[in-house]
């Protein structure tokens, strides 16, 4: 009898895929090609299928149409519950909690409307583990990403267990105390979901451990899955091809004349997420250029938020409150000659690589980070020298930390001092710490890190 599997060997499953669609006046479809580090990690597997979602109308309208790319399988899945699996719980409950970002005398509170969400997000889920059941091959291999598809693993082990699957989180993992503040039959229920996969991988051992810790206080252990830990690194030869561009040139003399001669400049490039610190960090320069009035008119904090979203009012609130406080940060201490906070919100990656390259400083202050890509990018592309203002709570402080100025994320006077002091830092040793820095950020590109996986799995 023939196989009723797929032919897929290699598969990778993740919300958003490496293609969206846009449907014109006339009917037309458009494809757009979508960049980012996953795209570039998974370039380096020809022979491969990318299962994701329809994540708009354009998406679904196309799949409707039989619109398809080779390699990649769209997910029609009904808009309300994507919405609800989403932004219901993966943006609101899940992100919130690994993040640790609710303000609990508040919230959360989980109530029926929580469980019929969360139903939607079982059935999202189950949607991803019925394709990639269907489209694999005997024995094929399976990486599924992220907090989004938490409980693929368990689902798809029971569909196919001839399949090897692994999991990456590109999140933190919250400790266990602030994980149990889900009701416990989801926390139990989702640490059972991800321990359906062979392997499970995470960006830093702080984030494996405490995944290790939840399951061994909740559910007793691991049952022998697999954990790793595969820190992403940088795209060093495209970042520094691409920064070199003549659209990054063109953004570079705007940026230059923006800030003005002989001015040195503290760049951030962020998206104006909740977790990623940005109003403190406004915060800490402006007491910076209260407390060390002698650097008044020689710097300016070159501020990229790009909003994130905002569908969601929490999000829409605190992009305004960004913009807020860049503004009183300017009415206080701006001259005629010089604007102390250049603030863009949109989105433009050319002008965000003119920044690196510009860059004295690098303010890197997120409450909690997965790993946190800018921190790595900024000195491989530096022209001449960046200190890193680094968060302890950033992913990426396990690797840089070394090197960078190590600050409490909370700490908005020891934020403003590491501020001056790195002004304030050598040439020379700038040079050597954003060496230092360049070759720690690079040790694990894109394509090896998904390599590493790849073979760590079929180990």
């Amino acid at each position: 009898m023939a196989s009723t599997h797929g032919a897929a060997e290699v598969l990778v499953a993740s919300n958003r895929g490496p293609v969206s669609y846009v449907v014109g006046d006339d009917g037309s479809v458009e494809t757009k090609r979508g960049g980012g580090g996953l795209v570039s990690a998974l370039s380096v597997v020809e022979d491969k299928l990318w299962v994701c979602a329809a994540l708009d109308d354009g998406d679904r309208a196309a799949v409707r149409r039989g619109v398809s790319e080779p390699g990649v399988r769209m997910l029609d899945i009904d808009a309300g519950v994507h919405a609800d699996a989403y932004n219901g719980i993966a943006n609101s409950v899940l992100w919130f909690v690994h993040h640790m970002l609710y303000q609990t005398p508040l919230e959360p509170s989980f109530g029926p409307e929580f469980r019929r969400q969360w139903a939607s997000y079982e059935a999202y889920n189950r949607a991803f583990a019925e394709a990639l059941a269907e489209e694999a091959a005997p024995g094929a291999t399976v990486v599924v990403q992220d907090y989004h598809l938490a409980l693929v693993p368990g689902m798809l082990r029971e569909l196919r267990d001839d399949l090897r699957i692994g999991h990456f989180s590109h999140t933190p993992w919250a400790p266990v105390d602030y994980f149990r503040m889900l009701p416990d039959d989801i926390a139990e229920q989702l640490l059972r979901g991800m321990l359906g996969a062979d392997r499970l991988a995470f960006l830093t051992r702080r984030w494996a451990d405490a995944f290790t810790e939840c399951c061994t206080r909740i559910i007793g252990g691991t049952s022998g899955t697999r954990i790793g830990v595969h820190g992403l690194g940088a795209d060093a030869d495209f970042l520094r091809e691409r920064a070199h561009r003549a659209d990054v040139e063109d953004r570079l003399a705007a940026l230059r004349e923006q800030i003005g001669p002989g001015r040195k400049a503290v760049v951030r490039v962020d998206r104006t997420e909740l977790s990623k610190n940005i109003v403190r960090g406004l915060r800490a320069y402006e007491l910076f250029l209260e407390t060390r009035p002698e650097w008044r008119e020689k710097v300016v904090h070159v501020a990229f938020a790009y909003p994130s979203r905002q569908d969601l009012a929490v999000y829409r609130d605190y992009t305004a409150e960004v913009s807020r406080v860049a503004d009183a940060v300017n009415a206080r201490f701006g001259t005629e000659g010089w604007t102390p906070v250049v603030l863009h919100v949109k989105d433009d990656f050319a002008r965000s690589l003119a920044a690196y390259r510009l860059a004295d400083v690098a303010l890197v202050n997120p409450i909690r980070d997965g790993m946190n890509l800018v921190a790595k990018e900024v000195p491989v592309v530096s022209d001449d020298g960046c200190v890193l203002v680094l968060s302890r709570e950033a992913g990426a402080y396990e690797e840089l930390g070394e090197d960078a100025l190590v600050v409490n994320p909370y700490d908005v006077s020891a934020t403003a001092s590491a501020l001056a002091d790195a002004l304030a830092m050598p040439a020379d040793e700038r040079a050597e710490r954003t060496k230092r820095l360049s070759a720690a950020a690079t040790a694990l590109p894109p394509g090896a890190w998904f390599l590493d996986q790849l073979h760590a799995l079929r180990d």
